[in-house]
């Protein structure tokens, strides 16, 4: 406790927004693009402590939210197939597809099981071998190294019933693809935990060809606005670079040996981001080598075209073009308990913090 009180001081805290006022002279826009640091900014109350020139949008830094639409109806095709054991992290299945979702899905029958690591679903296939189970892979480069490492773990226990269904994605192609799509961003904060794995290098070109400044903060309250703090002081002297202010966590070349098990089992493809669209080598594909544990090349269902549900604005609010303030389902229609969009649903998402912390 005593630790994380460190990082919450009143005191420092308001010093540093006096400096941000003092220092702070055009208009700037700040992303964000983890779902951590937009919950502890609203929890917090940092917009208010911000001069007025400086506004914060949140990104797609959500792991459930980002989750395709084609990904989560390819769950539930899966949940439908006999022998079949659908693993998953909780908050992914409450997202709704385009008719039902895998809650609903094991409502009626499905076996479909809540778990807290991939390892619980390599012992469930150890525990069932007359049954196929499959692991839905979501999350950045923070959780991917973990469903290598159960991939490989599923290898040397020649465990043959286990396969993965990848949602894994990769940060960096989806900030440069926010920028060129013409997103008004003057700076990211990027988010800790993934670059403790893969090192500072991932941004640089933000830096040197886009001319924005990246700052990896932690999650505590000095954290996110000392990151705030030393993004203005880039931008008001024209100095785009990558930092570090999380240093008690993350350093410039990160993780290498979770690096090297991700690049052992995954390779970069074209994926698709609820809401954006596909962009290019932001998404993670099991390598041919261990295809026989890619559930895309063992099962084969038919998925129909995907929908997204009316009048949601998800897109939009990964976007950072819009606030859940602006989307007319958002506290009526679509609530925590009974979401409407992928946004809603994770204690990660924009819109479930908006709405918690909306007072």
């Amino acid at each position: 406790m005593k630790y994380i009180d460190e990082y919450r001081k009143k005191d420092l805290i308001l010093s540093v927004a006096e400096k941000l006022k003092a220092i702070s002279k055009r208009e700037i826009v700040l992303m964000e693009v983890c779902g951590g640091h937009t919950m502890a900014i609203q929890r917090f109350g940092l917009p208010s402590l911000l001069p007025s020139t400086i506004r914060l949008i949140s990104g797609p830094g959500c792991p459930v939210c980002v989750s395709s639409q084609h990904f989560i109806d390819t769950a539930m095709a899966y949940s439908k197939i006999p022998g079949v054991i659908i693993t998953t992290y909780g908050d992914l299945i409450r997202v709704p597809g385009s008719t039902t979702s895998l809650e609903k899905e094991r409502a009626n029958g499905s076996d479909i099981r809540i778990i807290y690591s991939v390892l619980e679903a390599i012992e469930i296939a150890k525990n069932n071998p007359e049954k196929n189970i499959i692991f839905l892979g979501i999350g950045f480069e923070t959780t991917a190294p973990l469903t290598a490492a159960a991939i490989l773990e599923a290898q040397k226990n020649n465990i043959t019933n286990f396969f993965v269904l990848s949602a894994h994605k990769v940060m960096p192609p989806v900030m440069k693809a926010l920028v060129e799509e013409g997103v008004k961003i003057d700076g990211f904060i990027a988010p800790g935990h993934v670059t403790a794995i893969t090192g500072t290098a991932i941004y640089n070109e933000l830096a040197s060809v886009c001319g924005l400044g990246v700052v990896v903060a932690g999650f505590e309250p000095v954290d996110m606005i000392q990151a705030i703090l030393m993004l203005t002081m880039q931008i008001e002297s024209s100095t785009p670079k990558v930092e570090i202010q999380y240093q008690r966590v993350v350093h410039n070349d990160g993780n290498k040996i979770a690096q090297q098990i991700l690049n052992d089992v995954f390779e970069l493809r074209d994926d698709q981001w609820r809401g954006l669209g596909i962009i290019p080598k932001s998404g993670l594909k099991i390598r041919e080598e261990l295809s026989s544990y890619d559930a895309e090349k063992k099962f084969q269902v038919e998925v129909p075209e995907s929908t997204e549900p009316k009048g949601c604005i998800c897109g939009q609010i990964l976007r950072g073009l819009k606030t859940p303030v602006d989307c007319g389902l958002f506290g009526k229609k679509c609530t925590p308990t009974d979401p409407v969009g992928a946004c809603m649903v994770s204690g990660e998402g924009t819109c479930a913090t908006y709405y918690k912390y909306r007072s």
